[in-house]
């Protein structure tokens, strides 16, 4: 099995690549190949940063058409995803410095908070645990609640999310350890019992 594994990874790199470079020579459907492949990943990251359907929506649309415009400046010195990841991290960016606010990003322990029999009370309290802990990611720096979006809602690795954000797997490893303690104080302050 682990034969095969590297054999459909070169694949799909090939396709992609292909895909790319009919999207360049102005191919329309390679284009929304691209677009159906992509676009829930786009939305997601934009969705979380967000936890707004519109404007998740709305930057999944700029991202696309950002794409569509730019991607003869694609070099593919990275893979193809890191470089439409990093496009999508720029977009949720500019919105915030545009809007200038705050806004919760994810529901980072979403389905890992729920026991399989747990009673209604466990259930409530650990609802609102969730809701504490979205809060507490919404008022992190946006570097450490953008390291926390990546590798909790896309499950990407150090070297990714330091590939897609321009800087090195050990600043993101540091991030995401800061981001760990603050989200810890902020809970513990919070509920001081637990």
């Amino acid at each position: 099995m682990s034969v095969l594994r590297p054999n459909l990874e070169m694949v799909a790199a090939e396709a992609e690549s292909t895909l790319v470079e009919a999207c360049r020579r102005g191919n329309r459907d390679a284009y929304r190949a691209l677009f159906e492949h992509y676009k829930d990943r786009v939305y997601s990251i934009a969705h979380h940063y967000c936890c707004d359907r519109a404007t998740a929506m709305d930057i999944t649309q700029d991202v696309f058409v950002k794409l569509y415009s730019s991607l003869a400046t694609f070099r593919a010195e990275a893979s193809f995803d890191t470089w439409l990841y990093r496009l999508t991290v720029n977009r949720c960016l500019d919105h915030q410095r545009r809007f200038r606010r705050w806004l919760p990003l994810l529901d980072v322990v979403k389905d890992k908070l729920f026991a399989p029999d747990e009673s209604l009370i466990d259930s409530a309290i650990r609802s609102e645990l969730r809701g504490q802990l979205q809060a507490a990611v919404a008022k992190l720096p946006p570097p450490m609640r953008l390291v926390v979006v990546l590798r909790y809602t896309q499950d990407l690795s150090y070297e990714q999310i330091a590939e897609i954000l321009g800087c090195s797997a050990g600043t993101v490893a540091s991030r995401l350890n800061r981001a760990h303690k603050e989200l810890a104080r902020r809970l513990r302050k919070e509920n001081p019992n637990v």
